[in-house]
């Protein structure tokens, strides 16, 4: 067998069984049709499974329904699901956007409050955009972007985006076409409204309010390490996003350096979103070590054992 399925590889991907001597690694960071993916949410257990995972957090954008999937299915296709979403903050200091990975959060009115907000706010802000791309191209229709948002209860860029690339008038979902409609800098896009985020501490009150574990997630994105520095020495976050597809070499290594110094989770993880990225990678290509699972799990445990819910 050559390429693709050449050995190792072909006994792994068509048994869907770990690679021999493979230590159990769990991916903490995915998204589906709940918000800007393009996998259905029961598809990523079967996925995980296939790559040898034994624990997957799916956690959606601003959403609730990603963590009360996981407490209805604790465990499918063998696979243990944590419960997580992915909320997103707003740095206005340094004015950028942060994003903020909650892992067991309680199933409470304050979460569900903050992801129906966020789905208003996103939902007003995207469709204004979309009614503006319908006047200057024709071909596109806000109706089909809905169709591809029906999961999320909201309207994504990716959306609007999918239904340009499927005709052909876009080169993928996030290049140049992308950058002309929807770029913030050095030119602003032509059809760019953006909702109202809450500010980063607003964000963490309500994790702890839920009584959920909080990481920053991928820090190099948003060019977030000075804020990652202050929060980590405010005692405000339980981990750091370490192994993610765009940290770059210098914010690994430091973002390593201050988890150890601080007794801080490590965790890592694909931000999988099926074909809605610019390169598509597969559940479990960055993931957490089986050890860091346990200290999660355990923190999670012990904070809603200690603390009452405010919410």
């Amino acid at each position: 067998m050559n390429g693709l399925f050449s050995p190792p590889g072909a006994s792994w991907l068509m048994s869907g069984a770990p690679l021999p001597g493979m230590l159990p690694m769990v991916d903490l960071h995915t998204h589906t049709t709940y918000s800007d993916g393009s996998t259905p949410v029961a598809k990523l257990p079967f996925l995980a499974r296939c790559a040898g995972m034994t624990h997957l957090a799916i956690s959606d954008h601003d959403s609730i329904q990603s963590v009360r999937y996981a407490y209805a299915h604790p465990v499918q296709d063998g696979v243990h699901l944590i419960p997580a979403t992915e909320l997103t903050a707003y740095d206005y200091e340094r004015a950028h956007r942060v994003h903020l990975l909650c892992y067991w959060p309680d199933d409470c009115p304050a979460l569900e409050d903050f992801s129906r907000m966020m789905a208003e706010r996103r939902y007003t802000a995207m469709m204004q955009s979309s009614k503006e791309l319908e006047e200057i191209c024709p071909q596109y229709s806000t109706q089909e972007a809905l169709e591809f948002a029906k999961d999320s209860g909201t309207l994504y860029k990716a959306h609007i985006m999918r239904v340009l690339w499927q005709y052909g008038l876009a080169d993928g979902l996030y290049n140049e076409v992308y950058r002309s409609l929807f770029g913030l800098k050095p030119v602003r896009g032509r059809i760019l409204h953006t909702p109202r985020y809450e500010p980063v501490d607003t964000v963490l009150d309500l994790i702890k309010a839920c009584r959920g574990v909080v990481v920053l997630a991928h820090p190099s994105v948003y060019h977030s390490m000075e804020l990652a520095r202050e929060l980590i020495a405010a005692g405000r976050l339980d981990g750091v996003e370490i192994d993610h597809p765009r940290n770059t070499p210098e914010d690994k290594t430091e973002l390593l350096r201050l988890a150890k110094e601080n007794g801080l989770l490590i965790t890592g993880g694909t931000d999988y979103h099926g074909i809605h990225t610019v390169t598509p990678r597969p559940v479990g290509a960055f993931a957490t070590h089986d050890e860091q699972i346990a200290r999660l799990n355990d923190l999670a445990k012990a904070r809603k054992s200690t603390f009452k819910r405010t919410t």
